[in-house]
């Protein structure tokens, strides 16, 4: 079967099975655009901004199991574009980038529209490919796919010249990759699983510490198994909310920079602590050096060894895919027979309820002026828990962090390890799409909303039915928060003071707008909004401006160097 190289890029996403491409056409993709215009099994949504693009993706891919795809053209497209995959990369998500790339001959020429893809991609990329070749192009598809969803997930670029996708070749999808270079380990050493088996039966004060491998892997329900069947407390990295049930007892929260008294207090003090699938990321753990003052045996399950004792010296390191190494360990702790010490795990959970009695969580519940905490404690009500909720990034993200409870892996979709503003809404959009009729709220501040609001225009081309939780607090509120204690409250550019009706900005996208600054009127204006299946409906709440996101671990500080909330 003879094929055009635009042909084969469709014939090859085809094979993959994907739904959605989202995109933005440009010069050097248009034979690629027009192939996907003859067919209708790959159904591509056009957003207004390449950035967008590749979030919506990404959102696509953090809700299902599925690796997102995105199709940009060249130079400012795919420049456009590498926010989202740095974004993605940060947070290990499986990405396939298409690029469009000026024809091979203009190649350093400094064509019009020419950038070097593959060199500005490279230190945000899992792998990146410049395809020379039309016989290249179903290989390098294969292999991008492949390289994006094995081993520890992240983003693969396939940069593409124009003239490759005019020319011709035959056409046949490898059933297969092996690459000489590329072997993820899937089963953990028997030895290691061992040794730490022996560990956590033997803890006197254990911990269990979960990050995003645990969602990206699938193991949310052997985690909690695993946990169930230990006794032991257990915690979340920001990525990894949803891992283990928020709402059971044996949870404690989120744990780092703004995470729990009792989470914190715990990972500090215990003295076996097992972390599944998290890389002791600064947010986490702190200072290392304040980390460290306490002796603890580490127990560290990762696919990717270079994760391994790169910030924390571990004692117990299990390469190995997560599911793999956790089943292993479950059914040794079977076959063992034995359990943990109960008295010695009672007396520990003791401990651990008193930290959970100081409460770091409260705020005013009786305050005239709108609390963001209370928004999304409402939020969380209405929706019984059972949303799936995006995030931009700042004080809003870290409130629904700690005040929505989520119980299932893949509901909770936010920039970790980048830090991205203008995530929430495109990331939204790719969950919405992904899981049409599911209720999908993205909860964003009045500054970050800003950076992709553009999308507004999408989601009414696609009809993308999402709930905008807009916590305006006038302010870039993290960086407000910062200068408050850090900076002598010297609010250097911090202020947002030439704001948008919201409400009737998203009037003009053809949404629906409600504002809201009552406390007592929180509740209705959700319960409207969610009543309105087939409407986007954008939320402007009035929030407190001096609000707080506590508890606080400033940089560079110790896990129990906290800075809680007054007293109120």
């Amino acid at each position: 079967m003879v094929l055009t190289g635009a042909e084969i890029v469709i014939r090859c996403l085809q094979e993959e099975k994907v739904d959605y491409v989202f995109g933005y056409p440009g010069g050097a993709v248009l034979f690629i655009y027009d192939e996907l215009f003859k067919q209708d099994k790959v159904r591509h949504v056009l957003v207004r901004h390449e950035q967008a693009a590749v979030h919506a993706a990404d959102g696509y891919a953090r809700s299902t199991e599925k690796v997102g795809v995105a199709l940009v053209t060249s130079g400012p497209g795919v420049t456009n574009a590498v926010t989202g995959i740095a974004t993605a990369y940060m947070d290990s998500i499986p990405l396939v980038i298409i690029s469009g790339q000026v024809p091979t001959a203009a190649i350093g020429q400094d064509a019009f529209q020419e950038v070097d893809t593959v060199g500005i991609t490279r230190p945000c990329v899992k792998h990146n490919i410049l395809v020379k070749d039309v016989k290249d192009v179903a290989p390098a598809l294969k292999k991008a796919f492949y390289l994006a969803k094995t081993g520890r997930p992240g983003p693969v670029l396939v940069d593409i010249p124009k003239d490759v996708t005019a020319q011709k070749c035959d056409f046949s999808y490898p059933k297969s990759i092996a690459m000489r270079s590329y072997n993820p380990v899937i089963k953990g050493h028997q030895g290691q699983i061992k040794k730490a088996v022996q560990l956590l039966l033997e803890a006197q004060r254990p911990m269990v510490y979960t990050g995003g491998g645990v969602i990206l892997s699938d193991a949310a329900e052997k985690l909690t198994r695993l946990v169930k069947i230990l006794g032991f407390p257990c915690t979340n990295t920001l990525m990894g909310l949803g891992g283990y049930p928020a709402t059971d007892k044996q949870f404690v929260g989120m744990l780092g920079m703004h995470g729990t008294y009792e989470a914190n207090m715990a990972m500090q003090y215990c003295d076996v602590l097992l972390a599944v699938g998290a890389r002791f990321d600064d947010r986490v753990i702190g200072n290392p050096a304040h980390f460290a003052q306490v002796a603890r045996k580490i127990i560290h399950i990762d696919i990717d060894p270079s994760s391994i004792s790169k910030r924390v010296k571990v004692d117990v390191p299990i390469v190995g895919h997560v599911p793999e190494v956790l089943d292993e360990m479950l059914r040794q702790i079977e076959a063992t027979g034995e359990r943990p010490n109960q008295e010695a795990l009672a007396a520990w959970w003791k401990q651990i309820d008193e930290w959970r009695g100081r409460d770091c969580l409260k705020y005013d519940r009786k305050s005239p002026i709108i609390k963001p905490q209370m928004v999304v404690e409402k939020l969380y009500e209405v929706t019984k828990g059972d949303a799936f909720v995006t995030t931009d990034v700042g004080q809003h993200q870290m409130w629904a962090a700690q005040f929505y409870k989520f119980d299932k892996p893949r509901r909770w979709v936010t920039s970790g390890g980048l830090g991205t503003m203008g995530f929430g809404l495109p990331a939204a959009m790719g969950v919405q799409l992904a899981h049409p009729g599911s209720p999908v709220a993205c909860v964003t501040g009045e500054a970050s909303i800003q950076m992709c609001i553009q999308e507004l225009s999408t989601c009414k081309q696609y009809r993308l039915p999402i709930k905008i939780v807009n916590l305006n607090n006038r302010y870039l509120g993290m960086v407000r928060q910062w200068q408050e204690f850090f900076h002598g409250n010297r609010y250097s550019e911090s202020y947002m003071d030439a704001l948008p009706d919201f409400v009737k900005l998203a009037e003009a996208y053809g949404h629906v707008g409600i504002r809201v600054e009552n406390p007592a009127d929180i509740e209705g204006a959700l319960r409207e909004a969610f009543k309105r299946k087939n409407d986007l409906v954008f939320l402007d709440f009035l929030v407190d401006q001096t609000e707080n996101v506590y508890p606080m671990v400033q940089g560079g500080k110790g896990l129990t160097e906290m800075i809680l909330s007054e007293e109120l």
